[in-house]
């Protein structure tokens, strides 16, 4: 797993909204929003898909987690449709996590990066949400990365 410190930029995004436990449906969506981005010519090579656990499983009921699927889009784009949210995601300082795009390596690193955080004497920042960055060139890398907001 490659760490590095990265200051994202705010973008605008295009999103589902899935509120359920996490897990394989997640992918599900993931699945729509390229479906999607496909039919409005939004999905080629420079493409970055968000995978974005609004809530801690730990502090909120399964049943009540809200994970969104989104796709940056320009600040001019809109659409209408009843399917697609529009957002911002906020931007600042990150410690990017680099992984191989396998179930395992994502659940290995979910499962380490807080105490790499610990261990570099990085602090969690709680206002942002963690981030699953998918950019289109990585995953034809078979890598994808998760953003971690930092103070």
């Amino acid at each position: 797993m490659d760490i590095s410190i990265e200051m994202i930029s705010s973008c605008e995004i295009a999103y589902i909204r899935r509120t359920g436990p996490y897990g394989p449906e997640n992918v599900q969506i993931m699945e729509q929003l390229k479906s999607w981005a496909r039919e409005e010519n939004l999905f080629n090579e420079t493409s970055i898909i968000l995978g974005i656990a609004q809530d801690n499983p730990k502090l909120t009921e399964p049943k009540d987690c809200r994970y969104d699927t989104c796709l940056v889009v320009s600040d001019e784009f809109k659409v209408d449709n009843k399917y697609i949210n529009f957002g911002k995601i906020i931007g600042g300082k990150y410690c990017v996590f680099k992984i191989s795009h396998t179930a395992e390596d994502m659940q290995k690193a979910w499962d380490e990066i807080f105490s790499e955080l610990s261990k570099r004497d990085y602090e969690f920042d709680d206002r942002r949400p963690i981030i699953e960055r998918y950019a289109i060139q990585m995953i034809n890398k078979h890598f994808c990365e998760i953003c971690v907001p930092i103070i």
